[in-house]
C-alpha cells in the first residue's frame, strides 16, 4: 500500500467505474484531492497493478476524519482486502492525530455494514435519500484510541442555511437542547437573526453579537450568561461609512442595555477553560465566537456550539458544511477539536478578542 500519486488518476477513475455505479468521483474530484493536505488517498497494489483504494478526508484543526470511499477491485473482493485498507484507512487517521473517524454506508450494503461492526464501528445515525439513486446511508463512527468520551447525549444539530446565520444556527441548536418542543426551521433561524443582527443595510461585515443573542435567547425562556473580553462594539472596524457604524453603534447600545434590563449576567473578561468545562459538566452549552480563518482560512468571525470535553478536546457542532470539498454535516456535528486549537480559535484579530454565551444546565427560567 501507498500514498496515491497524479500518474495514478486514469487507474483510480477505472477503478471508480468497475466498482461503483453511481455517486462516482470525477476526473476533477480526484485530481484535486491527489496531494491535498486535508486528504489522503491509499491505493493497494498487486504486480504494479492498483486493486483497491480508500479515500480520508480530514477538517483542518481538529481531531475528526471521514471515510469518503473505499473500493475494491471485483476479482479480489472476499480476500480480505476491504479489512486491509480500513485498517490502512486508521491508521492513516491516528497518525494525523484524530481520534475518530466517522463513514456513511448504503442501507443495503450488508458486507460492508458487517464489516465495520467486526471491527468496532458502531452505528450513530443514518441519512435518508442520500444517494443518487435515493438509497439511504447509515452513519458509523469509531474511536480509534483513548477513553471514550462522556454518554452525554449531543444537541440536535442545525445546518445554517446561509453564508451570514451561523449565530441563530447555533441559538436554535440550544433552544432544542433546553426545549425539545422547539421545532427547528428555516424562518426561525431568519426570525432569531432579524432579532440579534448588527447589519445595516450594506455594511460590510456584521452579524450576530453576543449581546443581541443573549437577550434573544432570554426572550424564549433561557438564562444566557455573557462573556466579552472588550467593552467596545462588534464588527465596527470592517464597515466605513459614518453613518451606518453610527446605526450599527446604536443597535448594539440598545442590545446591552436590554441585557442589563433583563438581568442577564455579563462578565467582561473572556471565559476560560476552567469555566467552560464546569458548564459543559453541569449540563449546559457554550455558544462560542471563533476565528473563521483557523477552520476555513476564511477571516470573518463565526460562532458555533460547544456540548462537550474532556482532557484532551472540545467536541462542537459547527452549523458551516463545507460543500466545497464534499462536506457532509456528518463533519460539522461532534466535531472533536484538541484544546490547544480550540484556544487559538478563540482569540480572534490582533486584539485577541474573545465572546462567549453560556446556557448552564438549568438553563431555563
Amino acid at each position: 500500500m501507498r500514498t496515491a500519486k497524479k500518474g495514478d488518476l486514469d487507474t483510480l477513475l477505472a477503478l471508480e467505474a468497475r466498482v461503483f455505479s453511481s455517486d462516482r468521483l470525477s476526473r476533477r474530484s480526484l485530481r484535486r484531492l491527489i496531494g491535498r493536505r486535508t486528504a489522503s488517498i491509499l491505493v493497494a497494489e498487486k504486480d504494479k497493478t492498483i486493486i483497491g483504494y480508500t479515500l480520508i478526508l480530514y477538517r483542518r484543526d481538529t481531531a475528526l476524519a471521514r471515510l469518503y470511499s473505499i473500493a475494491v477491485s471485483p476479482e479480489t473482493q472476499g480476500s480480505g482486502l476491504g479489512r486491509a485498507l480500513l485498517a490502512k484507512a486508521e491508521d492513516d487517521a491516528f497518525r494525523n492525530g484524530c481520534i475518530f473517524l466517522r463513514l456513511e454506508v448504503r442501507a443495503d450494503n450488508a458486507p460492508a455494514i458487517a464489516l465495520y461492526h467486526k471491527t468496532g464501528y458502531r452505528q450513530f445515525g443514518f441519512y435518508l435519500d442520500y444517494y443518487t439513486d435515493h438509497t439511504d446511508a447509515l452513519r458509523f463512527e469509531k474511536r480509534l484510541t483513548g477513553k471514550p468520551t462522556s454518554n452525554r447525549d449531543h444537541p440536535p444539530y442545525y445546518r445554517q442555511t446561509t453564508d451570514f446565520t451561523c449565530g441563530p444556527a447555533c441559538m436554535i441548536m440550544t433552544l432544542t437542547w433546553f426545549d425539545r418542543k422547539t421545532k427547528p426551521s428555516r424562518r426561525l433561524e431568519l426570525r432569531l437573526w432579524r432579532e440579534a443582527t448588527t447589519i445595516f443595510m450594506t455594511s460590510g461585515l456584521g452579524g450576530c453579537e453576543p449581546f443581541g443573542m443573549a437577550v434573544a435567547l432570554a426572550k424564549r425562556g433561557l438564562k444566557p450568561e455573557i462573556y466579552s473580553s472588550r467593552k467596545h462594539f462588534f464588527f465596527l472596524p470592517g464597515v466605513r461609512s459614518k453613518n451606518k457604524k453610527d446605526v450599527m453603534r446604536v443597535v448594539q447600545e440598545d442590545f446591552r442595555e436590554r441585557a442589563e434590563e433583563m438581568g442577564i449576567p455579563t462578565h467582561a473578561k473572556a471565559i476560560t477553560r476552567r469555566e467552560l468545562a464546569a458548564a459543559i459538566e453541569n449540563g449546559g452549552l457554550a455558544i462560542v465566537l471563533v476565528s473563521g480563518y483557523q477552520m476555513f482560512r476564511d477571516p470573518e468571525e463565526h460562532w458555533i456550539v460547544v456540548h462537550d470535553q474532556d482532557d484532551h478536546h472540545v467536541y462542537v457542532h459547527d452549523p458551516w458544511v463545507e460543500d466545497k470539498v464534499m462536506e457532509t454535516p456528518m463533519a460539522a456535528a461532534g466535531l472533536p477539536i484538541p484544546w490547544p486549537a480550540f484556544e487559538r480559535m478563540v482569540r480572534i484579530g490582533t486584539e485577541r478578542r474573545a465572546a462567549a454565551i453560556i446556557v448552564n444546565g438549568d438553563g431555563k427560567a
